[in-house]
């Protein structure tokens, strides 16, 4: 059996401490889970999902032959479509949506139904460092082209 010498063990205890109030897991407690639907083989939907996780969010994947049944199902308008879809807390998000935008729509009472990022625009979490990017984030309604809205607007 190895022990660690006595000088060690506040040390340890220390940084595991610090290692579990630090971590993205714990930064976020009262947000809720999130499920993302993607592709297993796309590469920009892991990037997302680690911004998000890096933004407190606890995300579980599910990975996904074909991606348009669960749009469908979930009502996200055609046009607002992206690589990847997540459900939280009753709402959907499309795309490459930054935290900062997820935050916005769980403190919005206002009861929209979704926002996206539709495409994968270079910049946008997940897509690249570009700092010269641009792109909004959109509201939709459950199986609505029609009715979409800046939500919130990135990029100078």
């Amino acid at each position: 059996m190895f022990h660690l010498p006595l000088r060690w063990a506040a040390p340890i205890i220390i940084v595991a401490g610090l290692s579990s109030v630090l971590s993205p897991a714990h930064a976020g407690p009262d947000k809720p889970k999130m499920t993302v639907y993607k592709s297993p083989s796309c590469g920009c939907c892991v990037a997302w999902v680690g911004h998000l996780r890096d933004a407190g969010y606890e995300v579980e994947v599910r990975n996904q032959l074909t991606m348009t049944p669960i749009k469908k199902q979930l009502g996200v308008p055609s046009s607002m479509w992206a690589c990847h879809t997540a459900v939280i807390d009753g709402r959907i998000v499309e795309g490459h949506v930054p935290a900062e935008a997820v935050d916005r729509l769980l403190a919005d009472k206002t009861g929209i139904y979704g926002i996206a990022v539709p495409g994968m625009p270079m910049g946008s979490p997940g897509m690249g460092d570009d700092e010269n990017a641009r792109f909004d984030v959109l509201t939709f309604k459950a199986q609505s082209d029609a009715e979409s809205e800046v939500f919130q607007r990135f990029g100078k």
